[in-house]
């Protein structure tokens, strides 16, 4: 997968399975994870450089990307402006 402009494809973090305190969660009460690791970046846009850079493991918004399925894998693409933060 090779995004355009300021696109950022992410595999989003596994959610997850049990709470500190041992918990197990089940599946209709986790929560959509928020982290996940970039696979690829885009060119930028307007000749802005991209501030990630693939391998990157990031935040971002709760609703922020596109799901896709890519080859029985899940992505989120989403563009530069919707990570909030690089780990």
């Amino acid at each position: 997968m090779k995004p355009i402009n300021d696109r950022v494809v992410v595999k989003p973090a596994p959610a997850e399975e049990k709470t500190t305190g041992g918990i197990i969660i089940p599946d209709t009460a986790k929560e959509k994870p928020q982290r996940g690791e970039v696979i690829a970046v885009g060119p930028g846009k307007e000749g802005n450089k991209m501030t990630v850079k693939v391998g990157d493991t990031v935040l971002y918004g709760k609703y922020a990307g596109q799901e896709i399925n890519y080859q029985g894998q899940d992505y989120l693409i989403m563009r530069e402006d919707d990570i909030l933060v690089i780990l």
